[in-house]
């Protein structure tokens, strides 16, 4: 099993960033795919969720109208468009497959006042 997220980088205050995260060596189709991020000196923590089909998707509480998550089970692939970026959601952003025991490196995004 492998993450590969991409598309993190500094953006000003206001801006936007795609994330994408390349998944490998599992169904991908049948399972829902997450994206999580860690601040600097913080935990791990939920952003957003999609299930298989694309009919279903969740947000923390914090990102709700501003990230969008969408997947291409062609691709195997899972996005995360960000918009409204703020200095808050400076992390390192991290994709998984629910239930799989994995993690990618993750792709830094750093959002700069």
């Amino acid at each position: 099993v492998q993450f590969v997220e991409s598309g993190g980088g500094l953006v000003q205050t206001g801006g936007s960033l795609r994330l994408s995260c390349a998944a490998s060596g599992f169904a991908f189709s049948g399972y829902p795919m997450s994206w999580y991020r860690q601040a600097p000196g913080k935990g791990r923590v939920f952003v957003a969720t999609i299930n298989p089909g694309s009919t279903f998707t969740d947000y923390a509480e914090s990102v709700k109208g501003r990230f969008f998550i969408s997947r291409d089970d062609r691709k195997n692939m899972v996005y995360l468009q960000m918009n409204s970026l703020k200095p808050e959601d400076t992390a390192v952003y991290f994709c998984k497959g629910a239930t799989i025991d994995s993690w990618g490196r993750g792709t830094q995004v750093t959002v700069s006042s």
